[in-house]
């Protein structure tokens, strides 16, 4: 038989922020390794997109806004019992901290850390995480490498991984691994909305000592590791995708 540490087969799991981008290929790429996703977002558009493009059998989409309760309670209730969870869902309002407004706050930090905080929450008093599973939250390397105009999104993926810590810490009697990836600019359609030039982001792609940014399937890859059972000894670690950048 040929080894194959790295597969999902068998394996039910939940990718929040399935819509595009990063989650978007991690659904693709962990159907593509055997299994089975639940994919959710708010946008049923693009998530059917999503699903067309997933391998194999038994997926399924819910469309959910996380930081609804009753959508939340709706998801968590329609869900299977799962092996891993991608916490991928997430937005950012890039301004000057001396200009950030409340509403902007409250909704960045709703959306990047109380709503991945309460699913988990959910799907624990449900049991709906199997023991042995894989838990995995999309953080940045924002959290620590400074960037302006990103004061609240970075206070939230700072959050986000000290909470997976202490999370990791009270699961590890289930064996429930919990882990961070945090990855550095990565080219999703995003860039084409973003707050800089074509150029600009050109110009700033070779800063990286690697060359150039990220591509949403090495973020995926890096889930499918987290994910596969050749991870069962590591728990608690933030796996960082930068091309170097935070070296300098």
């Amino acid at each position: 038989m040929t080894l194959q540490p790295f597969s999902l087969a068998n394996k039910y799991i939940l990718v929040t922020g399935a819509s595009s981008g990063i989650g978007r290929s991690i659904a693709i790429t962990c159907s593509e390794m055997g299994a089975s996703l639940i994919i959710t977002g708010r946008n049923t558009y693009e998530l059917k997109k999503t699903l067309s493009q997933l391998k194999g059998e038994g997926h399924a989409l819910i469309e959910a806004d996380l930081n609804s309760e009753s959508d939340l309670d709706n998801l968590v209730k329609e869900l299977p019992a799962l092996d891993g969870v991608v916490s991928n869902a997430g937005i950012n309002r890039r301004t000057l901290c001396k200009y950030i407004k409340e509403n902007d706050l409250d909704l960045i930090m709703k959306t990047n850390l109380t709503s991945p905080i309460l699913l988990i929450k959910r799907l624990l008093q449900s049991r709906k995480i199997n023991s042995g599973a894989s838990v995995i939250f999309i953080s940045s390397i924002a959290a620590y490498h400074s960037s302006i105009g990103d004061g609240a999104y970075s206070a939230t993926k700072g959050a986000i991984v000290s909470y997976s810590k202490v999370l990791a810490l009270e699961l590890a009697g289930s064996k429930i691994r919990v882990n961070t990836i945090q990855p550095g600019m990565i080219r999703t359609s995003l860039l084409e909305n973003g707050p800089l030039s074509a150029e600009d982001y050109e110009k700033d792609e070779k800063k990286y000592p690697l060359g150039r940014y990220g591509k949403p399937e090495e973020v995926a890859y890096a889930a499918i590791y987290l994910l596969s059972d050749a991870t069962s000894w590591i728990t608690g670690t933030s796996l960082v995708l930068d091309g170097g950048i935070s070296l300098i």
